[in-house]
């Protein structure tokens, strides 16, 4: 059953969530509302054809920085130091480099333009952080997403230039967080490390209302 979201600032139990994740519709992008929801395990994920999508997976793609894996030839790209990485100093040209940067087989993007203000309002308010990587000062990739406790919800990354998103996936492992919250699978970072968790196990860390 898919919840219709109305001005109320409240979600419906997220293990009431679809079999693809997917347990409301409506609603905002307020800090107020996005903060509640990613509290709870859940986040947007919509296009700009269709209505605000929130998500709430019943199994979680996550990394446990303890169990990152860097390859033979990632160390050796590390160690050559031809990439710079600085913290939260252009969260808006790393989110709209996400929306921008072409992805193999995905048509469009999902971070709309009302997604990018809400996100970066997000940032002004301390929620949400990006990592910038760079090579020979040009930004060359990155990553944003949203922190709740020790836990990063990691929203999406982006590459210019090869090996550069690994790095800031690297990085952001060395800072601190219990649990990197990667949402939906993908190949590149199954071989990093991440795995599949269960709702309750990722609730139990997250340590949200429900």
């Amino acid at each position: 059953m898919v919840f219709r979201l109305d001005e109320r600032l409240i979600f419906p139990d997220p293990a009431l969530a679809e079999p693809d994740g997917l347990l409301a519709i409506g609603g905002d992008l307020s800090v107020e509302r996005l903060q509640l929801a990613y509290h709870n395990g859940i986040f947007p994920w919509y296009s700009a054809e269709t209505p605000i999508l929130w998500y709430s997976p019943h199994e979680r793609f996550v990394l446990f920085p303890q169990e990152l894996k860097v390859s033979k030839t990632m160390r050796q790209v590390l160690r050559l130091g031809k990439f710079k990485v600085t913290v939260d100093q252009h969260f808006e040209e790393v989110i709209a480099a996400c929306s921008r940067v072409p992805r193999p087989g995905q048509d469009g993007t999902w971070i709309t333009a009302d997604m990018q203000a809400a996100y970066r309002e997000l940032h002004q308010k301390g929620c949400a952080h990006c990592i910038e990587v760079w090579e020979n000062g040009a930004l060359a990739g990155g990553l944003y997403g949203v922190q709740v406790g020790e836990v990063f919800c990691g929203e999406s990354m982006f590459s210019t230039v090869s090996n550069a998103s690994k790095v800031a996936l690297i990085h952001l492992c060395g800072m601190g967080y219990s649990l990197i919250d990667c949402q939906v699978y993908t190949d590149h970072l199954a071989s990093m490390g991440a795995r599949m968790i269960s709702r309750e196990e990722y609730m139990g860390i997250l340590g949200g209302e429900w």
